[in-house]
């Protein structure tokens, strides 16, 4: 039991990663990609609330976490197949993740809501074209 044990000082952080395992245990292709997505979005408005609310722990924690998601998309670009649609998700996903680090040094959490912003009309994309 040492992953629960890991985890046993936050009941949230606990349930929060147990429910993420699992639903990407389950999820595949698009719908692991609109997955990473929302959990991207929550991770950076989670860190802009830990900036407002002075909780510099779960900042960090939640800009490390949006920085893992963003090379997790980065590298699941095909630029074979996907052309000029995969570089600009790469020139995306390359300028949001230089917005996160710059941000993460600050005590704006502006960026962090313009990011997720901006992530969570590609996010409501995916969720669109997989309900199609």
């Amino acid at each position: 039991m040492a992953y629960a044990t890991l985890l046993s000082g936050d009941p949230y952080a606990t349930y929060r990663q147990i429910d993420v395992v699992g639903r990407t245990a389950e999820a595949q292709g698009p719908g692991l990609v609109q997955l990473l997505y929302e959990e991207l979005v929550s991770a950076l408005r989670a860190a802009a609330w830990a900036v407002e609310n002075n909780q510099l722990r779960t900042k960090s924690e939640r800009i490390t976490r949006a920085t893992a998601i963003l090379f997790a998309l980065e590298s699941g670009l095909d630029f074979e197949r996907g052309g000029e649609v995969s570089n600009t998700l790469a020139r995306l996903y390359a300028g949001i993740r230089r917005t996160v680090v710059d941000a993460s040094v600050g005590i704006d959490p502006r960026p962090f809501r313009a990011a997720a912003d901006s992530l969570s009309e590609i996010a409501e994309a995916w969720r669109t074209a997989r309900a199609a």
